[in-house]
């Protein structure tokens, strides 16, 4: 025999184990719902089923600019590999300085040489801006 008393519909949640990847720009305005007034982080990230750590994530990553890149849809790179080529810049920056200077040393010893009749006055050929 079956009771009178009321069944209360039951909500089945199924995951699919995907994961959802969102862009830049998804990423950012979600970022900017949970900085209405009167919602909280918790109630976006339910919203659009993101975990709360990862919605906090994004917002911190937002804080230092790390989706800089969002409006132009540029690659956003990170601070230890502008470290890394900043110091590979200086690096080859001074190389380029102690070559300059080589050549410097050789053309004023070419000059002198000149001078004192110790190498031939004849064009060098192959060498621009130089007699």
């Amino acid at each position: 025999m079956a009771s009178n008393k009321s069944v209360e519909p039951v909500e089945i949640i199924c995951s699919t184990n995907k994961r959802k990847r969102w862009t830049r720009v998804e990423k950012r305005q979600i970022v900017n719902e949970t900085y209405q007034a009167g919602v909280s982080v918790s109630y976006i990230a339910r919203k659009h089923g993101i975990p709360p750590s990862q919605l906090f994530a994004w917002r911190k990553h937002l804080e230092v600019g790390a989706l800089a890149g969002v409006d132009s849809e540029e690659m956003v790179v990170p601070l230890s590999r502008v470290k890394e080529l900043e110091k590979q810049v200086k690096k080859l920056e001074r190389i380029l300085g102690k070559k300059t200077m080589e050549v410097e040393i050789l053309k004023e010893a070419i000059t002198i040489g000149r001078e004192k009749k110790l190498i031939s006055r004849q064009p060098l050929y192959g060498v621009d801006d130089f007699e």
